[in-house]
């Protein structure tokens, strides 16, 4: 019977062995087995726990804050090495070494609250205590933040093994190995806590192309201190402008005038929108003429700088400056009221407008020799684009009443083709003739300042660079009669002065150099009310 029984057992009869004797007779022994087995289990714990922590972390990680007048947005993400990305659209980031531990921490600005920012401007002391109570909302913030996530943290954990597992013991195992892997990771990150950081960021984006702002942190500080007290005297003294030019007798516009703005070189102010929104609103401005350089870079946050345009209401054409991108172009274009021309003409407000962007792209000179000196190579190229424009104004049905291009030096072969070239880059107003073309029109030349006083680069001179633009006025045959030059003081000052220049056959200027024109660094000095400007011949400088 006993032998029947083995017999049973060995064929997989009724009496089959147990599950652990099954075990027994295969590779491991039964110790072995068990132990392999309770490894496993730790294995499959600590990966859930890991998981259920990555999966939670990017989940609840992340909290909104005011920082003074900012909003902020603060999240909390999993990394090999510690540390804070502080993003400042558009114009760039700030890296610090702030901290060690397998989390980092990005700071985003996002927009500036309406009424606190009026607030700050209504009452300059407000902006020192503003800027002490930072320190307070960055570190509550922060607090938040980390319990959040670590509750966060956990909770997704205990799901995730509660289906994996469906067991409440080594589900309760995965959620504490959560809690203690999320809470060491933020005690690791507190502990290591380098305050002084701050003072040592690495810059990316634009600020790379601060030169000023990295060589000389401390006078820059103090020139942006100086301009956040001015503000309100510059809006101020802005909203005159209106009266100011009312009691100018020189020159009245007839019915049927068209009203043209001229703006060139904005190098991501915000400032020089609020000064065109001004002067688009009390002129009565028909079309918004923008030469180039919106931008420094050229890059992707850069690009939500133009969204200004949108809100003008007004036709906005615009071609691409030598620190634009194709990127730029792009998000110019998507703007409903804009069009870009690119060798290309439009008509707008009964102007017909001729447009070729800047052959060039060279926002940083170290990386972009083409961009770092007057060579025969960047002359052609330069003058190049204005042959190619040259032609498209020749063949166009509509005879064009304006040509733009970026850099003067591309103004040369337009001479005959067009009444009146418009023109940047060089940060200094100039008004001159080209040079005739036997038998054909009188062309002038007009090159406008930086409407953006020059970007961050207008505060590495002894005076900060003025904002500088213009209004045109044509007649009903679509030819400049008279124009207005706006000057604002440049960052850190409130001035304001407008210059009512009526157009007269003008003496021949100074001829356009052959080759592009540099930068002028520092801030022109405007002529008397009511007098033309002397044509002037620019100074070597950094590229523009």
């Amino acid at each position: 019977m006993d032998g029947q029984e083995n017999e049973q057992r060995g064929t997989g009869g009724a009496d089959t062995p147990t599950r652990r004797e099954r075990r027994g007779r295969t590779w491991w022994p039964a110790g072995r087995s068990g132990q392999a087995r309770r490894v496993g289990v730790v294995l499959a714990v600590l990966l859930v726990a890991l998981t259920g922590t990555v999966i939670g972390v990017f989940a609840a990680g992340r909290v909104s804050t005011d920082i003074g007048p900012f909003r902020a947005d603060l999240t909390l993400a999993p990394a090999v090495r510690g540390g804070t990305t502080v993003d400042i659209p558009p114009l760039g980031a700030l890296q610090l070494d702030s901290h060690r531990g397998p989390t980092h921490l990005t700071v985003g600005l996002g927009a500036l609250d309406q009424r606190k920012t009026e607030a700050l401007i209504d009452d300059p002391a407000s902006i020192s205590r503003a800027s002490q109570s930072a320190v307070t909302d960055v570190r509550n913030g922060v607090l938040r933040l980390g319990l959040r996530t670590l509750g966060g943290a956990v909770l997704a954990t205990l799901l995730l093994a509660a289906l994996v597992f469906r067991d409440t013991r080594r589900t309760a195992w995965a959620g504490g190995l959560a809690l203690m892997v999320t809470a060491g990771s933020l005690g690791l990150a507190a502990g290591t806590l380098r305050p002084q950081a701050i003072e040592e960021p690495r810059y990316e984006g634009l600020l790379v192309n601060a030169p000023a702002i990295v060589g000389d942190a401390r006078r820059i500080a103090n020139d942006y201190s100086r301009y956040a007290e001015q503000l309100q005297r510059l809006v101020g003294n802005v909203s005159q402008l209106y009266t100011t030019v009312s009691a100018l007798p020189v020159y009245e516009p007839a019915p049927g005038t068209t009203r043209v703005l001229h703006v060139s070189d904005m190098h991501l102010n915000p400032t020089g929108w609020q000064l065109i929104r001004t002067v688009v609103e009390q002129f009565g401005i028909d079309v918004v003429i923008d030469t180039g350089d919106l931008t420094d870079w050229g890059s992707e946050p850069e690009a939500s700088y133009v969204g200004s345009i949108g809100l003008l209401k007004k036709p906005y054409v615009y071609i691409r400056g030598n620190h634009d991108s194709p990127r730029t172009a792009a998000a110019v274009a998507r703007q409903p009221n804009a069009v870009v021309l690119n060798n290309s003409t439009t008509t707008v407000a009964g102007l017909t407008i001729a447009g070729i962007g800047d052959p060039r792209f060279t926002p940083d000179k170290e990386t972009s020799p083409a961009g770092s000196g007057l060579t025969a190579q960047v002359a052609d190229q330069v003058i190049g684009a204005g042959e190619t424009l040259a032609a498209t104004v020749r063949s166009s049905p509509r005879p064009v009443n304006i040509a733009l291009v970026h850099d003067p030096a591309s103004a040369g072969p337009l001479s005959g083709t067009c009444p009146l070239v418009l023109a940047g880059h060089t940060h200094a107003r100039q008004m001159s003739k080209l040079p005739q073309v036997a038998g054909q029109q009188t062309t002038q030349l007009m090159v406008e300042g930086s409407t953006g006083g020059a970007g961050l680069r207008g505060l590495e001179g002894e005076k900060p660079t003025p904002l500088s633009m213009s209004v045109l006025y044509f007649d009903q045959q679509k030819l400049l009669q008279a124009y207005d030059d706006i000057t604002v003081g440049g960052t850190g000052q409130a001035q304001v002065n407008l210059e009512r220049h009526v157009i007269q056959e003008p003496a021949k200027g100074a001829d356009v150099p052959v080759t592009p024109t540099p930068t002028r660094g520092a801030s022109e000095s405007p002529a008397p009310s009511g007098t033309a400007p002397t044509p002037t011949s620019p100074t070597p400088s950094p590229t523009s």
